[in-house]
């Protein structure tokens, strides 16, 4: 037996050079055989360490999406020959395994219904793309399967994998996937579209999607179930029930048994003379609550159950007065004379339960502003006071059409 076996290193450094003499355009037979002996121990582990080596190398993303399934095509059988332990049902990996399996039935489906048109009249085109929409249009609920691996997944990978950088290759590959898929929707409902650039479309929506779940259940997901705690598993499916579960029957969210208390409710602690403010979706001390609170673009205006002004933020622009004086002050009391009955209207609208927001609009100096209010009401749905939002709009009534890039100059 070739001590390359027990030599991971050394098989890592052969997959490397056979990865970049396939990406370089070398001669794919003389490749397979120099370093045949380490393609035939491939593993899910000397994948990530392989693309992440590129990563390192200076590599970008974009340049390994164009050869990375050519190189995982090589490796399919031994990958697929890894045995890994399935996760259980009720885990997170389990949900999302089942949720490839169930996209992938409907993916096949539609299969079907494009071969049966294949080889019939123009005029059925129309047809065609009336029954291929609705379709490709429920297939935009996959989303949220990967909005739970970017942000629920990825995170706890990137804290337990040193080589984690493929993560934003696949990132990327995720976008490519929405991008297809919404310009195949844009063509099934032109009227000017053609049933050849169609086809071809589909055909590369097909090859993303069906090439990420091979990434996911051959490299990914086993990792990921050798690497990764139970109770780090549990915390992520509890957080995943934030999101929906596509094509599969929403499981039950068990009770935590590690779920912490600060998750509705916070804690205070102290580190090096500083205070800090903890919950479940952060950790502030008081110089960034208040750097946070001031920089973001609107005034804020908090008021307790008991209808005493609590806080105001300062903004850089602000569009009605505030000064220290008024904390403390009844809320009431902040209003001119003929007001103050609307707020006593919104105030008792949001302790009884009968609402929850209102809101107002005006044109002050030029600007169009958006004033609103919110009830703040914690877990036992008691009411804890409202909070008043005033914010410029004027710019953002006036956008049109996209922008995705940054435009400094």
């Amino acid at each position: 037996m070739s001590e390359l076996l027990n030599n991971s290193e050394k098989r890592l450094e052969d997959l490397l050079a056979f990865s970049l003499g396939m990406m370089s355009g070398e001669n794919g037979r003389m490749l397979l055989e120099k370093y045949k002996e380490a393609i035939e121990h491939v593993t899910p582990h000397d994948m990530l360490k392989l693309e992440d080596k590129q990563m390192q190398m200076g590599i970008t993303p974009q340049a390994i999406k164009k050869d990375v399934e050519k190189v995982i095509n090589i490796f399919f059988n031994k990958l697929k020959e890894y045995s890994w332990e399935k996760p259980e049902e009720g885990t997170f990996l389990y949900y999302l395994v089942l949720e490839n399996s169930a996209y992938e039935f409907k993916l096949n489906n539609v299969k079907k219904i494009i071969k049966s048109y294949k080889g019939r009249e123009v005029s059925d085109f129309s047809q065609l793309k009336n029954d291929l929409l609705p379709h490709f249009e429920e297939f935009s609920k996959f989303e949220s399967h990967y909005v739970k691996k970017e942000n629920i997944l990825f995170p706890f990978l990137e804290k337990k994998w040193d080589s984690y950088r493929p993560l934003t290759v696949m990132w990327s590959l995720h976008d490519d996937i929405r991008k297809k898929l919404k310009e195949i929707i844009q063509i099934l409902k032109s009227d000017t579209s053609s049933w050849m650039n169609l086809n071809k479309q589909i055909g590369k929506y097909y090859f993303l999607v069906f090439g990420m779940m091979q990434k996911e259940n051959l490299i990914i997901y086993p990792v990921a179930s050798e690497t990764v705690s139970d109770d780090e598993w549990e915390e992520m499916h509890h957080q995943s029930f934030e999101y929906p579960f596509p094509f599969i029957e929403t499981p039950v969210k068990p009770k935590s048994t590690t779920e912490p208390v600060l998750e509705k409710h916070g804690e205070i602690s102290q580190n090096d003379g500083s205070l800090f403010f903890k919950s479940e979706t952060g950790e502030l001390n008081l110089e960034q609550i208040l750097l946070l609170l001031n920089n973001l673009p609107v005034d804020i205006t908090f008021v307790d159950e008991n209808d005493k002004v609590r806080f105001f933020s300062r903004p850089k622009e602000r569009f009605f007065p505030r000064s220290p004086a008024i904390v403390g002050r009844a809320v009431q009391n902040c209003h001119p004379p003929e007001s103050v009955h609307i707020v006593e209207r919104i105030v008792t609208a949001f302790k009884n339960g009968e609402k929850d927001n209102a809101e107002f609009w005006l044109e002050l100096k030029g600007k169009f502003i958006l004033i609103q209010y919110f009830a703040l009401r914690n877990d036992k749905n008691e009411y804890k006071g409202v909070i008043e939002v005033s914010q410029d709009v004027t710019g953002i009534r006036a956008l049109k059409g996209e922008q995705r890039l940054l435009d400094w100059a």
